[in-house]
C-alpha cells in the first residue's frame, strides 16, 4: 500500500486534476499485452490493428512489464492541468543519463522476457540514446495510435475532471477522494492506494495530482519517486462507453431533421464541443458546425462557452424530440 500523508491544510488545497497525452500514449502500448480478453478498447484495437502492425513496440514493451517497475522518467507526471505532448517529450529528452540508467535497472530486474532483457541491456549501454529512442518511438506511437483518438478520449478525460469537480463543490474532498476507485481510500493518516510498493510519501506543498486514465483499467497506479511530484492515477468513469458508436436517432426523428442532423442531436448527452463531436461521429468539424448551428438557430440546442471551448447541449426542446414516445 502507498500511503499519501497529508498532515497540513495547505497540503489539501494542493491536490489537484490534470491528464497526461504521454501517459495515455503507453497506457494505450500496455493494452495489447494486458487484459486483452476483456478490454473495453478492444474496438479500438480493431480500428488500429493496421497501424499497430507498421510500429515497432518492442521498445516500448521492453520498459513496461507486466508484473515489474516501469522507467518513472517515461511517464512525468503533468506539471499543469493539460501538458502538450511535445513539452512532455521535452521533458523526457531532460532526464539525465544517470537517473535513466538507475530507472532503466531496476526495470531490467523485474523482466523476464530474455528478447525484452536484451534490449534492456543494450538501453543500458548507452542511457542517453536509450532515452532519445524512447521518446521517439513515443512520439511515432501517438501519432499512429492515440493523436487520431485525442479529441474523443480528451472529452472523457474532461468529463471525469468536472463531475468529480461537482461532487467536490457539493459534497466536499472526502467525498472525491472515496470515489475515485475502490483501491483508493481516505483514512485518518491520508489517502491510501491499494499497491504493492508500501511507501509513504510526505505530500507537503509539493501537491497531489489525480490524473483521470482512459487506457488504465482496471487498475490504479501510484507514482512516489523524486524529483516527480506525487501522483495517482485511476480509470476515469464512462471508459466502457469510450468506443460504443453512437446510437441511431429515432426514424421518425430523422424525418424531421435530416439523419445527420438527428445524430448530432442524439449524440448530445453531455456538453460538447465542435471538434469533440465531430471525432466521436467522424464527421468533418465544418460539417458538424453547420449542423449544430442550424439546431441552435431552431432552438434545439443551446451553446455556452466553457475556457477556450464553446460546447453544445440539448435544450429541454431538443431532449424533448429526442425522446418523444409514440401515444398508445
Amino acid at each position: 500500500m502507498t500511503l499519501y500523508a497529508l498532515r497540513a491544510p495547505d497540503d489539501l488545497l494542493a491536490v489537484r486534476f490534470a491528464c497526461s497525452p504521454v501517459w495515455e500514449t503507453q497506457a494505450a502500448v500496455r493494452t495489447f499485452v494486458v487484459g486483452r480478453g476483456r478490454s473495453p478498447h478492444q474496438p479500438w484495437q480493431r480500428l488500429v490493428a493496421t497501424r499497430v502492425a507498421r510500429l515497432d513496440l518492442s521498445p516500448l514493451l521492453a520498459v513496461q512489464p507486466i508484473r515489474g517497475v516501469v522507467p518513472d522518467f517515461l511517464t512525468p507526471p503533468p506539471r499543469t492541468a493539460r501538458p502538450r505532448l511535445r513539452d512532455q517529450l521535452a521533458e523526457i529528452r531532460a532526464t539525465p543519463p544517470a537517473q535513466v540508467a538507475r530507472e532503466l535497472e531496476l526495470c531490467r530486474e523485474t523482466v523476464e522476457d530474455k528478447r525484452y532483457r536484451r534490449l534492456l541491456d543494450a538501453f543500458l549501454a548507452d542511457p542517453a540514446r536509450a532515452r532519445d529512442l524512447l521518446a521517439a518511438r513515443i512520439h511515432e506511437t501517438w501519432l499512429e495510435l492515440v493523436a487520431p483518438f485525442w479529441m474523443r478520449i480528451r472529452t472523457l478525460l474532461d468529463r471525469d475532471i468536472e463531475q468529480r469537480s461537482r461532487t467536490l463543490a457539493r459534497h466536499g474532498l472526502r467525498r472525491v477522494l472515496d470515489e475515485l476507485h475502490p483501491r483508493i481510500r481516505w483514512t485518518k493518516r491520508g489517502l491510501s492506494c491499494a499497491d504493492r510498493s508500501g511507501r509513504t510519501v510526505e505530500v507537503d506543498e509539493r501537491g497531489l495530482v489525480l490524473m483521470p486514465s482512459a487506457y488504465m483499467w482496471p487498475k490504479v497506479a501510484a507514482i512516489v519517486d523524486e524529483p516527480w511530484l506525487p501522483t495517482i492515477v485511476y480509470p476515469a468513469r464512462g471508459v466502457g462507453e469510450l468506443w460504443r458508436a453512437p446510437s441511431a436517432p429515432p426514424d421518425a426523428l430523422a424525418r424531421l431533421l435530416g439523419r445527420t442532423r438527428a445524430l448530432v442531436l442524439a449524440s448530445l448527452d453531455q456538453p460538447l464541443s465542435t471538434t469533440a463531436l465531430a471525432t466521436i461521429l467522424e464527421l468533418s468539424p465544418a460539417g458538424v458546425s453547420r449542423h449544430l448551428l442550424a439546431l441552435r438557430d431552431a432552438g434545439i440546442v443551446s451553446s455556452t462557452r466553457e475556457s477556450h471551448e464553446v460546447r453544445y447541449r440539448r435544450t429541454e426542446l431538443g431532449s424533448a424530440l429526442l425522446h418523444r414516445r409514440r401515444a398508445t
